[in-house]
């Protein structure tokens, strides 16, 4: 029998964790690029909303959060069973297992982006029914309209985006990306004036057509140049076997994203009931895009994460898996300090830039200070969410996120926060407590992880057929 790896090696740590660290630079910077990149455009966007009127703004950015709450969100979490199936399949060589899974998921969201565009066409009747106002509803549908074709383009760029991630390949992300904000500007320029309110969606979408184009074309040379990969075929040969894995994965992938992202929304419309509702959201704004910025960061982190811990527990490298999923999350709680300090520097410079209103700069730097200690928790909570999928056991941050959000931040967060008074603040540390509740369920769960197990449960996932 083949002797096994030792997971724990006591000499040589220092070199180790310096040499996986060079490994997760070149994976973790063009994220941090790219996700970055994504934000810019939301922030692009949201400017020329506000250049066309205030109406304009209010329902595009009402709608632009519907479609992330009923489509983007949802599309993004089916996306990361693509994660651990894919990596694990390029470390073990299997880019027939590759193949097959692009092709399954394309067909996958192009499936979902169905059910979202009948939300979207009725998005009016949805948001009035909860207590919005009419007129905003009403434009809130026609932003939406324009932006549908967007639903179809997504559906290529996840796939994608995780099909080339798994094995490392970043850079052409991140070029696209970068194209893609630059493009973004010139877009909303000339379709602001010609098309106006509507054609600020459609500068959305046309700037994400070209991010398609150039990755698919991108992928196509590739493939065709290395010959042997695309010779191994599995395009168009799913088997039933193959999509129940697949949809096993699926449906805890898009749980975990989709309870950590609605929850957040959760929070921002408790903020709107609190009295002197207007200040607290404005403050809660302020604070949320501050605490968007380290995301991009965070979830760079995640990401590199379960594509290193996939692709060596594909490769059979069981200590390699081990030290690459602890150094991970020691890299993680390194720049949750970092993230945490940052937001604590900057509470008093940050709210200046949305805001002259004292009472709401005194707000946003008092809610800075929590959600400081709140990213100290969120870095390795993100982390941790990476090592689970990697390992192909996503349902384990699918019971963390019940358990730390819907049963500690939001109960606790609304009883501070209403009944003992102590607003915008009580539902912060409501957050604060489940965030790090969250940390603690995965973290056990991640140290009772069985290595050589999931060494073994990889070969047979990524097994060549």
């Amino acid at each position: 029998m083949e002797e096994k790896t030792p997971l724990r090696q006591p000499k040589g740590f220092v070199e180790m964790a310096t040499s996986e660290v060079k490994m997760q630079l070149p994976i973790v910077l063009p994220f941090v690029v790219m996700n970055l990149s994504w934000f810019a455009k939301i922030a692009i966007t949201s400017a020329f909303l506000g250049r066309l009127g205030e109406l304009e703004l209010a329902s595009g950015t009402l709608g632009f959060m519907f479609a992330n709450v009923t489509g983007f969100s949802v599309m993004n979490g089916l996306c990361g069973a693509m994660e651990p199936i894919c990596g694990q399949a390029y470390g073990a060589n299997n880019f027939k297992l590759l193949h097959k899974t692009l092709a399954m998921m394309v067909s996958l969201l192009l499936l979902t982006s169905f059910v979202s565009c009948f939300l979207w066409l009725n998005v009016d009747k949805i948001l009035i029914h909860f207590g919005q106002q009419e007129d905003i509803s009403i434009e809130a549908k026609k932003y939406l309209f324009y932006l549908l074709p967007d639903l179809i383009f997504t559906s290529f760029l996840c796939p994608l985006k995780s099909y080339l991630s798994s094995q490392g390949v970043t850079l052409p992300i991140m070029f696209t990306s970068v194209l893609a904000v630059v493009l973004h500007v010139p877009a909303n320029i000339f379709l602001s004036k010609t098309r106006g309110f509507e054609g600020v969606s459609m500068a959305i979408w046309i700037t994400d057509l070209v991010m398609v184009i150039l990755l698919a074309v991108y992928v196509a040379v590739v493939e065709f140049k290395k010959g042997g990969t695309w010779k191994e075929g599995g395009w168009s040969e799913q088997g039933f076997e193959d999509w129940v894995r697949l949809l096993k994965l699926c449906g805890p992938c898009c749980l975990t994203m989709c309870l950590e992202w609605w929850c957040y929304e959760i929070l921002v419309l408790l903020t709107g009931r609190l009295p002197n509702a207007k200040q607290a959201v404005s403050i809660i704004a302020i604070a949320l895009n501050f605490d968007y910025l380290l995301f991009a960061v965070m979830l760079s982190l995640a990401t590199c994460a379960s594509i290193r811990v996939s692709n060596e527990l594909g490769a059979n490298e069981v200590g390699t898996a081990y030290k690459s999923a602890y150094i991970s999350l020691g890299l993680g709680s390194v720049m949750g300090l970092v993230g945490g300090s940052v937001t604590v520097l900057a509470r008093c410079n940050w709210g200046g830039l949305f805001s002259h209103d004292k009472g709401i700069l005194k707000g946003a730097s008092n809610a800075m200070l929590w959600m400081g200690l709140l990213e100290v928790v969120n870095f390795p909570l993100a982390v941790c969410g990476g090592i689970v999928r990697g390992t192909a056991r996503p349902w384990l941050g699918t019971y963390a996120n019940i358990t730390g959000f819907y049963v500690l931040a939001l109960p606790l967060g609304v009883m501070l926060a209403f009944k003992v008074h102590m607003g915008l603040n009580g539902l912060l540390i409501g957050f604060i407590v489940g965030i790090f509740g969250c940390l603690i369920l995965l973290l056990i769960f991640i140290s009772r992880i069985h290595w050589f197990e999931e060494a073994e449960k990889a070969q047979r996932l990524a097994a060549k057929t």
